[in-house]
């Protein structure tokens, strides 16, 4: 049985933070229905890197698995009243809607609340839901490149490198996935519903305790060198390295072991706590000479027997084909009705009780719609007729 099986989870969300978050949810158990438009959620329409597969893009079906369909008109009068019918049921509602955006659509937090003081809302925004900025697009790049984590690594004078992957958008997921459960625990032992409000600003900052308190209690300043460092705060050599035939990670080594490893006695005279520091640049230059020299599994294998640590710089490729990702059952595989064997990342906490499952894969637009509302005691023709009105979607034609 799924940790929270029993629960129902209603997802309003779109694009990737709200709907990663709900899904969390779904792996473990909850009933997480996706309330939609008519016309589909917005992603189902986006095909990040033209990825278009053949009902449901990958974006969308890396997002919505575990979650039934429901496609519903929120503006049309009958719609709503559908909608509210399932609050009243409901465990957790997300949604991540621009600040102003629920009230107007009456899916604010006090509207809902008055149908179900249990319900735990999850409100999901970019910068908070007022103050200066909060009417920003909350967006991933312009996140990373407010959030300062951009100007910790790379050249002096050059512009700053963003994360390879949307990464204020994943971490804004998980900090609302943590919000719910704990919410949920809270209600479990008092009773009580309540607000959680998330913001990607605020996910994205909190991310970074260590740096920003070196910043803010030690008074260290964000300062870039000339070469390429990973990391502002840490001394030299820290980062990554051209070898002959690709590239390696290399981490803060100790000198001495250094110098063994490379062959060279000038890093065997250095201290790493003061060169490491005065002398960043030179000592990444040096390090980068030698590692161009050879290839990377030459000194993957000399860096370890040294004692220093290094690593491979993967591409997708190598990162799916590690046997230590397989070992752990990192990635989840499963059949999908009009898309075919999936494989993607699964739910990274192990439970030796209540484990993650996939259930289901990504539904198509409003694919569950008669199912849902048969289960709040509707007939099939008072459902016909709502479909006929344009109130819901129940997928047929798909």
């Amino acid at each position: 049985m799924g940790i929270l099986k029993g629960y129902r989870v209603l997802d309003c969300s779109i694009a990737m933070a709200g709907p990663f978050a709900a899904q969390r949810l779904g792996d473990l158990g909850a009933d997480v229905v996706k309330i939609e438009p008519v016309t589909g959620e917005w992603q189902r329409h986006v095909a990040a890197g033209g990825a278009t597969g053949n009902k449901i893009n990958v974006s969308f079906l890396s997002m919505n698995r575990n979650k039934r369909s429901l496609a519903v008109d929120l503006k049309n009068e009958e719609g709503k009243k559908l909608f509210l019918r399932l609050v009243a049921d409901a465990d957790v509602f997300i949604h991540n809607y621009r600040p102003g955006v629920p009230k107007r659509l009456g899916v604010d937090y006090d509207t809902l609340s008055r149908v179900n003081p249990r319900l735990i809302y999850v409100s999901m925004s970019g910068y908070g839901e007022d103050g200066p900025h909060a009417m920003r697009p909350g967006q991933d790049l312009l996140l990373q490149a407010m959030s300062g984590a951009m100007l910790s690594a790379g050249r002096h004078g050059e512009p700053p490198a963003p994360a390879g992957q949307y990464l204020v958008d994943a971490v804004t997921a998980y900090t609302a996935f943590e919000g719910a459960l704990a919410a949920l625990l809270h209600r479990e032992r008092t009773g009580e519903g309540q607000l959680v409000e998330v913001n990607m600003l605020d996910a994205i900052t909190t991310l970074q305790m260590q740096e920003l308190s070196v910043f803010t209690v030690g008074g260290k300043p964000q300062t870039r060198s000339n070469e390429p460092h990973a990391h502002v705060y840490i001394r030299s050599p820290y980062g990554t390295f051209a070898t002959s035939d690709g590239f390696l990670a290399l981490a803060f080594p100790d000198y001495h072991r250094l110098a063994e490893a490379l062959d060279e006695p000038r890093f065997a005279d250095m201290d790493a706590e003061t060169d490491g520091w005065d002398k960043r640049d030179e000592v990444f230059s040096l390090v980068g000479e030698h590692l161009a020299t050879r290839t990377t599994a030459d000194w993957l294998s000399r860096f370890e027997a040294a004692g220093v640590w290094a690593g491979p710089v993967y591409g997708y490729k190598d990162l799916v084909d590690d046997p230590q990702i397989a070992h752990n059952g990192t990635f989840v595989e499963y059949d999908h009705p009009t898309e075919g064997h999936v494989k993607t990342p699964g739910f990274p906490i192990r439970f030796s009780k209540t484990p993650s499952s996939v259930t289901r894969g990504a539904p198509l637009t409003g694919e569950h719609t008669r199912e849902v509302l048969e289960e709040l005691g509707m007939a099939d023709g008072e459902i016909d007729a709502l479909a006929d009105s344009g109130a819901i979607s129940c997928g047929d034609d798909q």
